[in-house]
């Protein structure tokens, strides 16, 4: 068994073991197992076949097999593999001019019998694509026509007239999601590139973004020399309202930060005289700091470790390079 088939009895098998369907056939509350035991050969010849394409999978299908076709062409996409829905009606117009030499067309129909994917078919082969047909009826003119075909099983619908396709386009969801899954399993897709697919999401944000991105920097940054005094200090921390200033010689080598806790500690021991002081004198040294380049999930994790702080400086090779803040931080969408 090699990896891919064994990846893909994996994936096939498992998540179905936590899901149930509730039927109104005399057959008691049935898992999916029951649906897909085991993932058959042309399951297996499907997903290779997938896993092999040099071009793209192009997905097609009409009705509810059309809608659940363009769901599976997003989850495809999304987990890494290259798909797009073509629209048979619109590609018998014109469309089909995106088919090409080395794709694989997946058509999706319950009976086998569409008419907009049986006029398709010759057209497509004569493209020089490759035609897989996933149908619930075996042998079906569709399946005929294909080079090869992937039969769902399928009892009865839901439906109490054996009528309306719900039981069908579950089935067909089921296998084309955990087929993508299968495909992102061969593919070793790690978390960081699944995140490059996402990246307006929050795992995407988590991943992808750093510390660089989301930092204050330029005149933004709340950022004094040692021997400022305190009225000036105030000045600077209410006019950036960071809740800190860094405090760093004039080549920006890092020397302590003072937050508004610091104030609120000095003027608790010292009264009015804290007036009196500079910034180096109450700073804090030593302050928890971050380098530019890690992750900003990390930044966050960092801040809510005890003593847990709601602004870190940003320090590379020794310097000051910007401040990172919590609000900043929830602001990203992380």
């Amino acid at each position: 068994m090699n990896q891919f088939t064994s990846s893909a009895r994996y994936v096939l098998d498992t998540p179905f073991n936590r899901i149930h369907f509730e039927t109104r056939s005399p057959r008691p509350a049935t898992a999916l197992p029951y649906h897909f035991p085991y993932p058959t050969p042309p399951s297996l010849s499907f997903l290779q076949e997938c896993l092999d394409c040099q071009g793209t999978i192009i997905f097609i299908g009409v009705g509810k097999s059309g809608f659940i076709a363009q769901k599976i062409t997003q989850t495809l996409v999304s987990t890494g593999t290259k798909a797009i829905f073509l629209n048979p009606t619109d590609a018998l117009h014109g469309d089909i001019g995106i088919v090409g030499q080395g794709d694989l067309l997946v058509c999706f129909s319950k009976s086998g019998a569409t008419e907009e994917l049986l006029r398709l078919v010759p057209y497509a082969k004569a493209k020089g694509a490759r035609l897989v047909s996933i149908t619930s009826v075996a042998g079906s003119p569709l399946d005929k026509a294909c080079h090869a075909a992937v039969t769902l099983p399928l009892e009865r619908e839901l439906c109490p007239f054996d009528l309306a396709p719900v039981t069908s386009t579950a089935i067909q969801m089921c296998f084309g999601d955990t087929a993508a899954i299968a495909l992102m399993q061969a593919k070793h897709l790690t978390r960081e590139q699944y995140a490059m697919n996402h990246p307006a999401g929050r795992i995407g944000k988590r991943l992808i973004l750093r510390v660089s991105d989301v930092m204050l920097t330029g005149p933004a940054l709340p950022i004094i020399p040692p021997h400022t005094s305190m009225p000036d200090v105030l000045v600077e921390l209410s006019s950036k309202g960071c809740g800190c200033v860094l405090v760093a010689d004039e080549d920006h080598n890092m020397l302590g930060i003072f937050t508004d806790g610091d104030l609120r500690r000095s003027l608790q021991r010292h009264a009015d005289k804290t007036l009196g002081f500079t910034v180096g004198a109450v700073m804090t040294k030593n302050a928890k700091h971050v380098c530019s380049e890690i992750k900003a999930v990390v930044a966050m994790e960092l801040m809510e470790e005890t003593p847990k702080v709601t602004a870190m400086p940003v320090v590379d090779g020794g310097k000051v390079v910007g401040l990172v803040t919590l609000h900043g931080l929830v602001s990203s969408g992380l």
